[in-house]
């Protein structure tokens, strides 16, 4: 469903069976189903032409949720994905460098029942020039996987 995700995301998108993950990838890469290059997991035959970093990032933010995620999967535009957590509907948005005005403007119309958006910043820097509703926080994702969370005041 997310085409390429590291080890470390998918141990901890099943806690506690990390030892079952890594066998089942193990075992997977010997019958050729998936494939390990650089770091990321591909379902086979291999490397897709375009890596979605925005959504691997996102799963980041997924990873630290997970203990209360009731479903997930890959969101429709602008988010990167979707979950549900203690009942409340939550999108994954990455707010690429550059494209600030084009998403804030897709974000900014109206919904019946909005989800609780998770804007995920290259930098924190970008959070004072946005405008977007139903934002209930900022986060940026360091490349070893760890979040950091922030709140405009």
């Amino acid at each position: 469903m997310y085409r390429a995700l590291r080890e470390g995301q998918l141990l901890q998108l099943y806690p506690g069976k990390q030892a079952i993950i890594r066998k089942l990838l193990a075992y997977m890469s010997k019958q050729h189903r998936i494939v390990y290059e650089d770091g990321l997991y591909f379902p086979a035959p291999g490397r897709p032409d375009h890596i979605d970093f925005g959504l691997l990032a996102a799963v980041w933010v997924l990873v630290d949720f997970i203990d209360r995620v009731e479903y997930h999967s890959v969101g429709d535009f602008p988010a990167k994905l979707i979950f549900i957590a203690d009942s409340e509907v939550y999108e994954v948005v990455h707010m690429e460098a550059g494209r600030e005005a084009l998403l804030s403007q897709v974000m900014g119309r109206k919904e019946e029942k909005p989800s609780h958006y998770l804007v995920l910043v290259d930098s924190p820097e970008q959070i004072n020039g946005l405008e977007l509703p139903n934002v209930c926080g900022y986060c940026t994702v360091a490349p070893n996987g760890t979040v950091e969370y922030y709140q405009k005041e």
